[in-house]
């Protein structure tokens, strides 16, 4: 087991375009659209060509991100293993999703999938600068590395790919 010194990457990703909510379906019920898909897949594709590897996937129980997840599984080529993670729906906080991330320190490169305003919030405290503002966008990654997992965070900005960016034209 690795101790408090390590390396780790760790990959944020918000869901894909998801339906608008209507009475019939609540929030946790909407799906990804078609379009959606189309666009996590141009982006997904970047990261696999760029021969990401991740070991593990853990994602927010919503339907959406959930489907995010799957989307990015079948995008990479290491074919990781998912995990529903509660800390990463709406309300969760920061400081329980690094909890989290250190709990899985055996790990080389985590994907996290979930939702803002929390990973807005959570790209700022994994760097160490809850100050800095960050616009992250449906279907964007992010990755941060870490060269050790203290207590408190204090990641590096490796990139960050937006759908416009991976030419979905969003």
């Amino acid at each position: 087991m690795k101790g408090e010194n390590c390396s780790m990457q760790v990959y944020l990703l918000r869901h894909g375009i998801a339906e608008e909510g209507t009475s019939q379906t609540g929030d946790s019920d909407r799906a990804l659209t078609n379009d959606g898909r189309k666009k996590l897949r141009q982006v997904l594709t970047h990261v696999a060509e760029a021969g990401v590897k991740i070991d593990l996937v853990l994602t927010s129980p919503l339907k959406r991100a959930v489907q995010t997840a799957a989307v990015a599984v079948s995008c990479l080529k290491s074919k990781p293993e998912t995990l529903v993670c509660k800390t990463l729906a709406p309300g969760g906080t920061v400081e329980d999703v690094w909890s989290e991330i250190r709990v899985h320190r055996d790990a080389e490169a985590l994907l996290l999938v979930g939702h803002n305003p929390l990973f807005g919030n959570l790209a700022s405290f994994l760097l160490g600068a809850p100050e800095l503002h960050v616009d992250f966008k449906k279907g964007a990654v992010m990755r941060i590395d870490f060269d050790a997992l203290g207590p408190k965070p204090r990641g590096v900005l490796h990139w960050y790919l937006t759908a416009r960016l991976a030419g979905t034209g969003e």
